[in-house]
């Protein structure tokens, strides 16, 4: 996998010669040398790359359904695949498009870190900064690939379950055997933990890094790792440098995403269908006076040759410029007040929560949520995450880790094509299978059993 990734980089991408400069003098021609500090900011400047994230958890994830015939015909084969949690997923010759981006980008990032520090022209600290925004975007991969392609951590078996391949170099050939989820986790709170001190509080751009984006990441990661009180801890962080929140019922003209007041670290669905049928469970959720309702979904009839007649995701034609699957105010809110509930802080749960919903709706329709106890607190919460965070597949994340809680994640059913499908709590289908191309190029690479 690595030889043949990245031999398809080196068109498209500046490439470091570094190491080339110990051993000759002469610049190779048409080739970009890595030299100035510069050249490295460069790299981390090219959102196009690394601002994507995702696509195949949108279609994986309980959010999206359609039972109409015509929908179910019109996906193409992989993205049938994926809707069905099929055996195989992509045949021996295809591409997964989300495997080979993230680590196309890992390239980028690795070229960075390992670069940047002896580059010429720049300060200490720049390069520290450079070199500290390098490690959060890698963190960011890796915590990504490893939900995508292996289990669920477990602090019972996460030092014996297969992750992913580590890459931390930018060699053409080394060994790809998948490092334990436990040591990819490790090394995605080292990367984190050493960027922090050398980031800025806040970014010049979103698709930058700073320190709230760091501690958003660190919060996403304890969450995963069910380390509450850690993930609330790095949340509060996140929320003291960026907290703002945009009332929807105040909105006329929605900001961009360089503009957009709830951006940290802004990441996007790599590709995205035109219209996207939302699933009953999620639809009945909402409150009909809910601005994310009449404004983020529509009827199928908007629609360019509907293929269903329920409700469709619709943000996108809102906001133009891509669905947000990084760190964000909202989710920060929402990891806070989850452990806040998870602890039994029912009151303090709800504050939370409250403090983001009465900017979802007029103040004619709001309604404060209460609850009793923890547990009732915590079923709000969650309920509250699939409105909010609806169509940038982070559910098919919350379903792999709610699938350790008892009760929290049922049974999923899903008709298609008159056959029904189901996805049952910790199931193997919630791992996606690596592709058979990139095992074929390196066999140390053990498939997912499914």
């Amino acid at each position: 996998m690595l030889k043949y990734i990245y031999s398809t980089l080196i068109g498209v991408i500046l490439l470091s010669a570094t190491g080339c400069r110990k051993y000759v003098e002469v610049a190779p021609v048409n080739i970009k040398i890595l030299k100035n500090t510069s050249d490295f900011q460069a790299l981390l400047y090219n959102a196009n790359l690394l601002e994507v994230s995702y696509s195949n958890p949108l279609y994986a994830a309980d959010d999206l359904e359609s039972d109409d015939i015509r929908w179910q015909t019109a996906l193409s084969t992989v993205n049938a695949n994926i809707y069905t949690w099929g055996e195989k997923i992509y045949s021996n010759t295809e591409e997964d498009t989300d495997w080979q981006k993230l680590y196309e980008q890992l390239y980028t990032c690795n070229t960075v870190i390992n670069g940047v520090l002896e580059s010429e022209g720049g300060t200490d600290d720049q390069k520290k900064t450079i070199r500290a925004s390098a490690l959060l975007h890698r963190a960011f991969i890796f915590h990504t690939l490893v939900n995508l392609y292996a289990k669920q951590y477990d602090a019972s078996t996460a030092d014996t379950d297969p992750g992913i391949p580590l890459v931390m170099g930018t060699t053409f050939f080394i060994n790809l055997s998948r490092s334990s989820v436990a040591k990819v986790y490790e090394q995605i709170e080292s990367d984190l933990n050493t960027a922090i001190p050398a980031l800025n509080n806040l970014p010049d751009f979103p698709t930058n890094a700073s320190k709230a984006g760091a501690y958003g990441m660190l919060a996403r990661v304890h969450l995963h790792k069910r380390n509450f009180s850690a993930a609330k801890r790095n949340a509060e962080l996140a929320l003291a440098l960026k907290g703002t929140l945009l009332n929807l019922a105040t909105v006329t003209t929605y900001p961009n995403r360089n503009l957009h007041p709830e951006n940290v670290f802004f990441k996007r669905v790599s590709s995205y269908p035109v219209a996207l049928p939302l699933s009953a469970s999620l639809l009945n959720l909402f409150d009909t006076n809910d601005i994310r309702y009449t404004t983020y979904t529509a009827p199928a009839s908007i629609f360019w040759q509907p293929t269903f007649t329920n409700r469709s995701y619709a943000k996108q034609r809102v906001i133009y410029d891509g669905i947000n699957t990084g760190p964000s105010v909202p989710e920060m809110i929402l990891i806070k007040a989850e452990c806040e509930a998870r602890a039994d802080n029912a009151g303090a749960a709800m504050a939370t929560l409250n403090n983001l919903r009465q900017n979802r709706f007029k103040p004619e329709h709001y309604v404060a949520f209460a609850a009793s106890n923890g547990e009732q607190a915590l079923r709000l919460v969650l309920d509250e995450r699939r409105r909010e965070l609806m169509g940038t597949g982070l559910r098919w994340f919350d379903q792999r880790r709610l699938s350790k809680d008892n009760g929290l994640m049922p049974t999923i059913n899903r008709a298609f094509k008159g056959t029904t499908l189901t996805l049952a709590p910790n199931s193997n289908r919630y791992t996606f299978p690596i592709g058979d191309k990139y095992i074929q190029f390196n066999p140390e690479i053990t498939q997912n059993p499914r």
